[in-house]
């Protein structure tokens, strides 16, 4: 197929681009900065990198803008449009931007799409997040669990009108947790910087149930997710889950993980939770099977160790 999809300098953007080209599948991947230097000196440079031999780039492109619209009606024709982009600026903050985000992630959305069945492409994918009010499994009723999480929501709900209106099918694909390699420093990374520091690190909220999912998982559940889009007007949404558990229960299963791999003691402290600023339990639902995606368990977390034994040589 012939994949036109935004966000490909993301963490999980990257994996989902390397999984479609590995298919056989053409991907060309829009960028916002003006080209791959403007990336550089971050791991969101060491993505935009790599992708240079799975995608052809387009720099300087946004969704909706002119450069994107000129692309969907001279470039293709397409067969899917992935829609894998949001507004992330300053996204845990209380003080994000639901209104603006909105208008960014959908901007000219009815013209694009009418573009886009101009040259019969009938099928779009849209990432969505289990933070989203209503998605997922949980407690305390589903709750938005931050305006950036509103933002998300109010995006797909558009894409569904204006999908629908065009006689379209939009998928919707949810993601929990990602982790893996070529992540932003987040917590993973922060464990087994504490590790090779000889350190023992401290998990402060370990009661929350969360779904954390090896990234490469994910990114195979999405390419089959988008090869088996059906064509005709509608709506198919997944959910896909990896491992659910406490964050607790999974620092200690990454640290069982990785201390083998890396020849580490691995220590954990799980500190006793007494606040609740978040939701207790946020899930996605849907079980994913590792047999008929391709996807090996044992390699995964080997590639999860390889890379940050790379990191840390600075290869």
């Amino acid at each position: 197929m012939r994949i036109l999809f935004t966000g490909g300098s993301s963490f999980t953007g990257y994996w989902f681009i390397k999984e479609l080209a590995a298919a056989g599948h053409e991907v060309v991947g829009t960028f916002q900065r003006p080209d791959a230097a403007a990336y550089a000196g971050s791991v969101a440079g060491q993505r935009v990198a790599k992708l240079a031999s799975l995608c052809r780039p387009v720099f300087s492109c946004s969704f909706g803008d002119e450069t994107f619209s000129k692309l969907v009606r001279e470039a293709g024709p397409w067969d899917v449009l992935c829609h894998h982009a949001a507004d992330v600026t300053n996204y845990k903050s209380p003080d994000f931007d639901v209104a603006a985000a909105v208008q960014k992630n959908t901007r000219n959305l009815r013209a694009v799409l009418t573009d886009l069945g101009a040259g019969q492409c009938r099928r779009i994918v849209l990432t969505g997040s289990v933070f989203e009010g209503g998605e997922g499994a949980g407690s305390e009723g589903l709750p938005h669990f931050s305006p950036y999480g509103l933002s998300k929501a109010l995006t797909a709900e558009a894409f569904r009108y204006y999908a629908a209106v065009a006689g379209m099918r939009l998928g919707k694909f949810v993601i929990p947790n990602p982790f893996g390699p070529f992540e932003e420093p987040r917590f993973t990374a922060f464990l087994v910087r504490q590790w090779a520091e000889k350190k023992k690190p401290a998990v402060n909220t370990p009661a929350y149930v969360r779904d954390n999912i090896h990234v490469s998982l994910l990114a195979k559940a999405y390419r089959q997710f988008v090869a088996s889009l059906p064509g005709e007007p509608g709506f198919t949404k997944i959910n896909p889950s990896g491992y659910v558990e406490t964050q607790g229960a999974f620092a200690l299963r990454f640290a069982a993980e990785m201390s083998p791999r890396l020849g580490l003691e691995c220590p954990v402290e799980l500190k006793r939770q007494t606040e609740f600023s978040e939701p207790r339990v946020r899930v996605n639902t849907d079980v994913l099977s590792s047999d008929a995606l391709g996807w090996n368990e044992t390699a995964a977390w080997d590639e999860m160790a390889a890379y940050y034994r790379a990191s840390a040589a600075g290869t």
